[in-house]
């Protein structure tokens, strides 16, 4: 076979194959003819004249990020580095503006994510950045889809992912928190501290009420002894005041053989004589008898009369005059 012809059949059948291609799943191919847009063709097997229609250019149309740093400072003067991803897509009815009237648009999107987020948020306080994040991230995407959408390109969603303070501000942060936990870790120590003193101090209470009830208790029935120990004396015929000694002298020496019994008491009982038990219960009956005497007194002395100025007149004791009778 003459070598030319099957250099000729070689070059045709090129020719011929190039007229086919593919188109792969969620992207679109941009066809020109003689440097002029002629057509965009989605996935499946595409035909083209060769020679005469070209392959511009392949446009992805799933959903893509892009992860933009951005150092700025705060309304407080904290420089903080955040991180802001950006999810978009190419809409599929706008593939030839997005193709031919934006060349490079990650940089678009990234100037667009500078100038908002540089805008707002030295208007915040560090704390107020990380409360608002959402904020931030929501008027990104309103900025984008306002500029992007005229070349094609829908914002599916931005996120605010990392916000970076400086390392000594971080530091100084964590040490306000610490402090701030310990803090309220003080304060519930003193409110449980608070709680048990009550709490011992009304068990204390208690106790000391059952305590002086009890004692209250002993004396009341140690009285109603006493006053029937002197009844039946007084039928055998001792009088009240003897029958007063010998039960305090019966007393003493029950208090004298209460301390002998505990061998390891240091109790010194002074004095310890009978008559020094005597001696006080005559003490005891003098003093009741001239409280009794001076009560009386009290009563028979005449009653305070007023002035005609309303004044009162102060009762004197050692005054035995008559009282001045009003005008």
């Amino acid at each position: 076979m003459n070598p030319v012809l099957i250099v000729f059949l070689v070059f045709g059948l090129f020719i011929f194959l190039s007229a086919f291609f593919t188109v792969k799943q969620q992207s679109s191919v941009i066809i020109e003819r003689f440097g002029k847009f002629l057509s965009v063709r989605n996935s499946g097997l595409q035909l083209k004249i060769p020679l005469i229609d070209r392959i511009a250019g392949r446009v992805n149309l799933r959903i893509q990020q892009l992860d933009v740093m951005i150092e700025t400072k705060t309304k407080d003067n904290v420089f903080i580095k955040m991180k802001v991803s950006v999810q978009f897509k190419v809409i599929q009815n706008h593939v030839y503006e997005a193709f031919y009237k934006l060349e490079y648009p990650h940089d678009q999107i990234t100037a667009y994510v500078f100038d908002v987020v540089r805008a707002e948020v030295p208007k915040l306080i560090l704390d107020d950045v990380f409360e608002r994040k959402d904020d931030i991230a929501i008027g990104v995407k309103r900025e984008l889809n306002e500029a992007m959408m005229t070349y094609g390109y829908d914002i599916i969603n931005t996120l605010v992912t990392d916000i970076d303070p400086d390392i000594q501000v971080k530091n100084a942060m964590n040490r306000i928190n610490a402090a701030d936990r310990e803090k309220t870790a003080a304060m519930f120590e003193s409110e449980a501290q608070r709680i048990r003193i009550v709490a011992k101090a009304k068990a204390e209470a208690e106790s000391k009420k059952l305590q002086g009830q009890g004692i209250a208790d002993q004396r009341r029935e140690i009285a109603r002894g006493l006053v029937e120990s002197v009844e039946v004396l007084n039928n055998v015929g001792i009088n009240s005041q003897e029958a007063s000694a010998l039960i305090v002298i019966t007393q003493h020496y029950d208090t004298l053989q209460a301390i002998g019994a505990d061998t390891n008491s240091n109790l010194i009982l002074l004095p310890n004589s009978p008559q020094a038990a005597s001696d006080m219960l005559n003490c005891m009956v003098t003093s009741f008898t001239a409280s009794n005497i001076i009560g009386e007194q009290m009563k028979k002395q005449p009653k305070r009369v007023k002035k005609q100025d309303n004044t009162a007149i102060d009762y004197n004791p050692s005054d035995t005059s008559s009282p001045v009778e009003p005008a």
